[in-house]
């Protein structure tokens, strides 16, 4: 399934990759990113997974809510498959990894989906109506559940028509969806930081109520920014795109002026 961050290939349309100044050392800045988002994902799932695996609800870092037998097989699975997900794709967005491994990408990619994305996602769907921080929580994960799921089929199909350049897109917004649980930590943090000191003032010293609105908070900030930050840089690439065709275009007109004088 190729998929990729890289917005800056071009085909060549002479059959043979056209040589830049800086194409030796891509591969090094790509590390810069690629190494830190691996290490932090890695973290993340060595964190967030063991507890799950020991199929043991008491060490559930959620509770399970009453009546709801399915709950906990239910966020057992999204966290396993979601991690699986969360793992996969950083090798995914990995270009050098994509360029140099591609039956391994391909392979990767199925992982991503099928072992990962899709299974996660539908047990979103039904874990979320019964979040315990709340109504906005539970909006915020569903809506979040039906994204992640809507754009990775979207990038599965693409991918299965061979339209690769649209795949991509697809791939990058899933992965931004991905990361965002990750992100959710982050801003809850945040959120409980900007918000405690108004505890007594706009919760009435109801402590629970501010900690509910802080995760509800930060359900909808770590994926909503994420897809904003993912339509900038899939935008930002297409950007790149135009202004190399142009001075392309420029350039071939200008030799075949040059040529038509000499």
């Amino acid at each position: 399934m190729p998929t990729t961050l890289d917005n800056s290939s071009t085909p060549s349309t002479t059959g043979t990759p056209p040589v830049r100044p800086d194409d030796r050392s891509r591969p090094r800045r790509q590390l810069r990113w690629a190494v830190p988002l691996l290490l932090v994902a890695t973290g993340f799932v060595a964190y967030a997974l063991p507890p799950y695996l020991t199929l043991d609800p008491s060490r559930s870092r959620l509770p399970a809510p009453e009546g709801v037998p399915q709950y906990y097989p239910l966020l057992v699975a999204h966290i396993v498959f979601g991690s699986v997900a969360l793992l996969a794709g950083c090798f995914q967005v990995w270009p050098w990894f994509r360029r140099r491994h591609p039956v391994a990408h391909r392979w990767m990619g199925r992982a991503y989906f099928f072992g990962g994305v899709f299974p996660a996602g539908v047990a979103v769907l039904g874990v979320a109506p019964f979040s315990s921080t709340g109504f906005v929580s539970q909006v915020g994960n569903t809506m979040l559940a039906v994204l992640w799921l809507a754009t990775s089929i979207a990038g599965y199909r693409m991918a299965r028509q061979r339209r690769f350049v649209e795949h991509r897109r697809w791939m990058v917004r899933s992965f931004a969806l991905t990361t965002s649980i990750v992100l959710n930590r982050v801003w809850l943090i945040l959120f409980v930081v900007l918000l405690l000191p108004h505890v007594d003032t706009t919760y009435g010293g109801d402590q629970d109520a501010m900690i509910q609105a802080a995760a509800g908070g930060s359900v909808w900030m770590s994926w909503v920014v994420n897809l904003l930050v993912a339509e900038w840089w899939l935008e930002r690439g297409d950007a790149h795109r135009r202004a190399r065709r142009a001075v392309q275009v420029a350039s071939h007109r200008h030799d075949g002026s040059a040529t038509e004088r000499g």
